[in-house]
């Protein structure tokens, strides 16, 4: 079974890099479904081949990335934040990787960790860049139709009991569905901040909806946060009454919430809310300490880039226990991996990055884009942003919002 998947994945990657060179806007909109249906779930529910399958849906993005240099061109990206990952390799490997983990397999997750920021040495065409942003904002809505494809056929189930509470998951798991609405609702509000327009209201209305019925609470505050700011900065292009209908839509909403809390009690969220376990759901408390002792023990440099996999090993008690080995903490692990020298390196360059990448944007977008930077970082200190799928949506989207630059007339701010 694993020769047949290894052999399907390369099949499916050669395919990807002759579809995307010869027709890259299809190959995009693929690429992206694809990743946002979450094959490592469902597929590898049907025939085995978790990690490899894993491997193949980032290595399609990276044979896109090459089939788009070659036709466009590179360019250079000197904050790049993959580079932070691959100081983090070298100084591991100097210093000594964590016990259990290979020079291959820190290798390998090096290739992982960055191929997520490789658009951002590709020349991206104008019309290629717009088409990410549209199918970004209109992926989570295909994954929930496909999910639904999917349950029909008693393939994977739509949605999670959690304490008695339903969880959207589509086709995947409901963090992964939240995680991609989430970042549907971030490329809606950078759009919606160059010019209202309802069809891009009513998208962002589906997604904040999809995201909701996740019951993922931390993306949730994010997104109500970040869409506060965009609806009211000064230079957003809602007029004054459309800020002001805005809040009363929000105050009406919560006020509903309180009234009918109760019945609404199968939701996630409510039912958390009602009985006041809205903390520690994923038991990071417990999966916490394994990573401080990590950075403890090596404090500067870390344990090499792949790290994390081994810190709880997925043989474990624990990880058996409650389902995962993964840190819930992107501090945490980047810190186990690359100590403190490795994590700061880490936040300067997506900092810069961010900063250098935005400035040409126009006011509104870049203040909106630096803030959710910022919410990214926020929730990266509870969830798995950088190592997860979704992090290909993320820094795929921004990249090519970045490119906008390069399409811009001169000398515009």
């Amino acid at each position: 079974m694993t020769t047949l998947v290894l052999g399907l994945g390369g099949v499916g990657l050669l395919c990807a890099f002759g579809v995307a060179f010869w027709y890259p806007l299809a190959a995009l909109v693929l690429w992206v479904l694809f990743l946002e249906t979450s094959p490592d779930i469902w597929l590898a529910g049907l025939i085995g081949g978790y990690e490899t399958i894993l491997g193949a849906m980032k290595g399609a993005g990276l044979a896109l990335a090459l089939a788009l240099a070659l036709r466009g061109g590179w360019k250079a990206d000197r904050y790049n934040p993959g580079f932070g990952f691959g100081a983090m390799f070298i100084t591991g490997a100097a210093h000594g990787l964590y016990p259990g983990l290979s020079l291959l397999s820190s290798l390998r997750s090096l290739a992982g960790s960055a191929a997520p920021f490789v658009f951002g040495f590709v020349k991206l065409p104008s019309g290629w860049c717009r088409a990410v942003t549209r199918t970004v904002i209109v992926a989570p809505f295909c994954t929930l139709l496909f999910g639904a494809v999917l349950q029909v056929a008693g393939v994977h189930a739509m949605y999670d009991l959690e304490q008695g509470a339903l969880r959207l998951g589509a086709s995947g798991e409901p963090a992964y569905l939240a995680g991609f609405a989430l970042i549907g609702i971030y490329a809606g509000l950078v759009e919606l901040s160059a010019g209202v327009r309802r069809a891009e209201v009513g998208w962002l209305l589906v997604n904040l909806v999809i995201l909701f019925a996740t019951g993922a609470r931390v993306p949730l505050a994010l997104a109500a946060l970040v869409s506060l700011f965009a609806v009211l900065q000064p230079q957003s292009p809602f007029t004054s009454m459309g800020k002001i209908m805005f809040l009363a839509a929000c105050g009406t909403l919560a006020c509903l919430a309180v009234v009918f809390a109760n019945a609404l009690s199968f939701i996630r969220v409510f039912d958390l809310v009602q009985l006041g376990e809205a903390g520690n759901l994923s038991n990071r408390d417990l999966v916490w300490p394994y990573f401080e002792a990590a950075i403890a023990n090596a404090p500067l440099v870390g344990w090499g880039v792949g790290a994390g996999k081994f810190v709880l090993p997925v043989t474990s008690i624990l990880s058996a226990t409650i389902g995962t080995n993964a840190a819930h903490n992107e501090y945490l692990r980047i810190g186990a991996e690359g100590g403190f020298i490795g994590l700061g390196l880490l936040v300067v360059f997506i900092g810069l990055w961010a900063w250098r990448g935005s400035r040409f944007l126009p006011s509104a977008q870049r203040g909106l884009l630096r803030l959710i930077f910022i919410a990214f970082a926020l929730h990266a200190a509870t969830d798995n942003v950088l190592i997860a799928t979704t992090s290909s949506i993320f820094f795929v989207w921004v990249s090519a919002l970045f490119a906008t630059r390069s399409h811009a007339p001169k000398g515009e701010e």
